[in-house]
């Protein structure tokens, strides 16, 4: 009879956690590395068996059979953002101020979350009578589409393309140590916590305070309130956030605080190697003195770089003894021997190929962690957004170089000598082995940490118990600035106090000294 009791309750739990969930992913941004976040935790859902409808700019290629997938595909997004490619060239973001660039990026992220709640497709949603469990949507600069959340009455869940940042911990209440965490848009100075780059951090993070509270959240509340207008307020929509998911890993970032409901996935989206073209294959093979590999990620194309820069970087990359492999998006020619050009490469394959002895990058996000998970040194030419930090941290960890893309100093020896000093110098593939252990330590794969924590939450109802208190308080309780306050008020109450008393007592006691010595002179 007990053991028949057991086997009842264990076949309960097999069910209940095997259990289907209907779930909503918005990721709105048409940038590619974006999609491809969102499409790999979309893919883990349904190889989890887990029913998804998705609003994206892309189509999901190579759909898993495990579950169910309802794409809806915003194609306009994806054109839209393809024009403005076209007529601005993304080299020259990094030329801009940060303040300039972040109010460039709030002004291009409320369009595009704008253009989505109110397209048709996404509009046709919302007044069918479907119904969902969850709703899992990008958290960058995009907070008018928690609305979605409240619409379907469900927990919300944020995937966060990066570690620990501005735009995303006063979701959730997670503490911002300025005197040592960077702001997402300054270098990491983690090994320099001067009084400088402190007072610059501080700065950067009160300027993005109040950008956020004077202009980031009232321009999404004006749309959101156009296709919700039901929706509470804006700031009460703004920490309604069940859990987080973070696309960074203590070998990415360095070690900072978080709270019970953000949970580090980085790396999730990274699969296991697969098999080259033929061509590409024999390529690598071939190449005895091995390979240097180049590419400026999906946003950035190098075709795009300025001619008197691409020039530079060919006359550098022709005189090495290694091949090179560059994922140009056009035709080069006068391209040297030594040096193949492919309109596209998979690059995490290419990673994986033992030939492989530099990876030169953008320090984008997503191609960092692929350069760390496969144990490849890396050179950094940052342009803008988070690839600065990005290129600092490979710097600091010892497996990396740094030459941004605008700085004056990009000359074709400053350009040799970084390249040659990663190939000569065997500490640089030491430090990245060492990178890659550490990521792949872990007791789960990112993604099955991933899809854990997503299946958590709903069997939890939005698990509120992970929540801390301190996201609902505003900034002047969260910092005790009212208590302080409060005790400064006391004690010069009571300095006021005992200056007035001793005063009181000193002035009459001096008074009845003047008349007492007065009355002696006149005796």
């Amino acid at each position: 009879m007990q053991l028949n009791l057991t086997f009842l309750v264990f076949a309960a739990i097999l069910i209940n956690s095997s259990q289907c969930l209907r779930i909503l992913t918005v990721f709105f941004s048409p940038g590619m590395s974006h999609y491809i976040l969102g499409s790999k935790l979309v893919k883990g859902l349904l190889n989890a068996g887990h029913e998804v409808t998705m609003i994206s700019p892309f189509e999901m290629k190579d759909v898993p059979k495990n579950g169910t997938l309802k794409d809806i595909v915003l194609t306009e997004l994806s054109e839209q953002f393809q024009n403005s490619r076209t007529t601005n060239n993304m080299f020259n973001i990094g030329d801009q101020g940060l303040i300039d660039m972040i109010k460039m990026m709030t002004k291009m992220f409320v369009d595009y979350s704008n253009n989505t709640i109110h397209h048709p497709k996404v509009q046709k949603l919302l007044k069918s009578n479907q119904k969902f469990d969850l709703v899992i949507q990008e958290q960058f600069n995009n907070d008018g589409l928690k609305a979605f959340a409240h619409f379907y009455n469900c927990p919300l869940i944020t995937l966060s393309s990066m570690g620990p940042n501005a735009w995303v911990n006063p979701t959730v209440g997670n503490p911002q140590p300025v005197s040592y965490a960077p702001h997402l848009l300054l270098g990491d100075f983690s090994k320099d916590l001067s009084f400088i780059n402190r007072a610059k951090n501080l700065f950067m993070f009160f300027a993005d305070y109040l950008l956020t509270t004077l202009y980031v959240l009232p321009s999404h509340e004006e749309y959101m309130l156009q296709a919700f207008p039901n929706s509470p307020p804006i700031s009460e929509l703004y920490t309604n956030v069940s859990l987080v998911l973070l696309n960074s890993h203590t070998s990415i970032y360095p070690a900072l605080p978080i709270v019970p409901n953000m949970v580090e996935i980085g790396g999730y989206f990274i699969d296991p190697p697969k098999k080259l073209p033929k061509e590409l294959q024999e390529y690598l093979d071939n190449a005895k003195d091995g390979v240097v590999y180049f590419s400026m990620g999906s946003n950035l194309r190098s075709k795009d770089m300025a001619s008197e820069r691409k020039q530079l970087i060919v006359n550098v990359l022709g005189k090495l003894k290694e091949k090179v492999l560059w994922k140009f998006e056009e035709d080069l020619p006068g391209t040297p021997a030594n040096i193949m050009i492919q309109t596209w490469l998979p690059q995490q394959d290419v990673l994986a190929h033992p030939s492989i002895k530099l990876f030169i990058t953008h320090g984008g996000l997503l191609s960092t962690t692929e350069t760390i998970y496969h144990g490849v040194p890396v050179l950094a030419i940052p342009v803008f957004g988070d690839q600065d930090s990005n290129a600092d941290r490979a710097v600091a960890s010892g497996f990396g170089l740094k030459l941004s893309y605008n700085d004056p100093n990009f000359t074709e020896q400053s350009l040799a000598e970084k390249i040659n000093e990663l190939l000569r110098n065997p500490k640089y593939k030491e430090n990245a082995k060492l990178r890659s252990n550490l990521f792949h330590d872990r007791p789960m794969t990112p993604m099955e940490t991933a899809v854990y924590w997503v299946e958590y939450v709903a069997r939890h109802r939005g698990a509120p118990h992970l929540s801390v208190a301190g996201k609902n308080l505003p900034w002047y309780k969260y910092f005790m600035v009212d208590v302080l306050g409060a005790i400064l008020l006391i004690v010069l109450s009571v300095l006021w106090f005992i200056t007035f008393v001793f005063e009181k007592v000193f002035f009459r006691n001096r008074e009845q000294q003047r008349k007492r010595s007065k009355k002696q002179k006149t005796n």
